[in-house]
């Protein structure tokens, strides 16, 4: 049987028994416009050269994935093809190289990329919010610790920033009360309220943050922002890498993202394997009981890689069908297994054993 393959320096169509070159197509002597070819093949597109070669045979196999179109994929060791045989020295695999990579860095960036990049950032303000908030309360709770019953987060940090001294907060709320906190000197409160000033910033940019990932997911997969919600969709793009590789994933693999940890656990020592990952803040998720939550987070990840491919493909807006299927499936969950499932008993013990393996039987006298 044939095999295509595709290196660097060209095409080559091979028999696989004898390892013989039956035809080949080489890359241009320009190493523009080879490091063009490649870039093209990165991207997973096939080749006029490789589809020249593939015509006409019933039965091909190829060396790659991205050629599954053409024939079946298959392991080769095509090692034996060298560029030096063919004209290709290491300068011009250089000079390709280089240029290669001044193009594909310079391509249009997908613009889930960017959400990526923004759910990570997000993460990263959270997380940094939440540390400050903590010092700000301990810090600025012993001159005024009655001020966490009557703001919280980013009203706490703003009314610290804005006023600094206490006697300006209490008269900004209307209160009628008298503080058991200590007195702060001028230094003392300027210090912490630069504190709460940039910790009030942060929370600015959380916010703006947030408006900017919902808009982009929105835009970007409507149909799981229609079954999921938008925060929910971009956390899972975030996880995967992009809406692209999402959409290439198993169903099972969907259900279990944002669960590694607790995949390896199971994977290291036998515990039992988790049943699903960040889709468990989906609320018919969270709220089911136990029993059902395997089989609803199956076809919750089922709808949502369809969502996905479509999303990225750019099908037909079918988001609000697929979650009318959703709940319906989810339904007939809750109507068929409305129980929890009963323990099994173990079975009763025919008498202890002695170490000859034979059970003890009645003593004689």
């Amino acid at each position: 049987m044939a095999i295509l393959v595709t290196k660097w320096f060209g095409v080559f169509l091979v028999d696989n028994k004898s390892n013989r070159v039956m035809d080949k197509r080489l890359m241009p002597s320009d190493p523009s416009a080879t490091a063009e070819k490649l870039a093209e093949i990165q991207r997973g597109g096939i080749l006029p050269e490789e589809r020249e070669l593939a015509a006409g045979r019933a039965k091909l196999a190829v060396g790659d994935r991205r050629q599954s179109d053409l024939g079946k994929p298959e392991m080769y060791d095509s090692s034996f093809i060298k560029p030096e045989d063919y004209g290709f020295d290491d300068a011009f695999m250089h000079e390709v190289m280089l240029t290669l990579g001044k193009l594909r860095t310079s391509e249009h960036i997908p613009r889930d990329k960017n959400l990526v990049q923004a759910i990570r950032y997000l993460d990263n303000l959270i997380e940094v919010s939440n540390l400050l908030s903590e010092r700000l309360h301990e810090w600025y709770g012993m001159h005024f610790p009655e001020l966490a019953d009557y703001a919280k987060d980013d009203r706490y940090a703003f009314l610290i920033a804005r006023h600094g001294d206490r006697e300006g907060i209490i008269e900004e709320l209307g209160l009628d009360l008298q503080s058991m906190g200590s007195d702060f000197d001028p230094e003392d409160i300027r210090a912490v309220q630069d504190l709460a000033d940039s910790l009030d910033r942060i929370y600015e940019d959380r916010k703006r943050t947030e408006e900017y990932i919902t808009e982009l997911v929105e835009n970007l997969a409507p149909n799981m922002c229609s079954i999921l919600g938008g925060p929910l969709s971009a956390r899972l793009i975030s996880l995967s890498g992009g809406l692209e590789r999402l959409a290439s994933l198993p169903s099972s693999t969907i259900q279990l993202l944002g669960a590694e940890k607790a995949m390896f656990r199971h994977l290291r020592s036998g515990k039992n394997p988790p049943k699903h990952g960040v889709i468990y803040q989906y609320p018919d998720l969270r709220k089911a009981p136990y029993w059902q939550r395997g089989n609803i987070a199956r076809a919750l990840s089922g709808k949502i890689l369809i969502a996905a491919k479509v999303d990225q493909y750019g099908g037909e807006f079918c988001g609000d069908r697929l979650n009318e299927e959703l709940k319906a499936r989810i339904a007939d969950i809750k109507r068929r297994y409305p129980d929890p499932p009963k323990k099994k008993e173990k079975p009763a013990g025919k008498g202890r054993k002695n170490f000859h393996g034979k059970g003890h039987g009645p003593r004689r006298h």
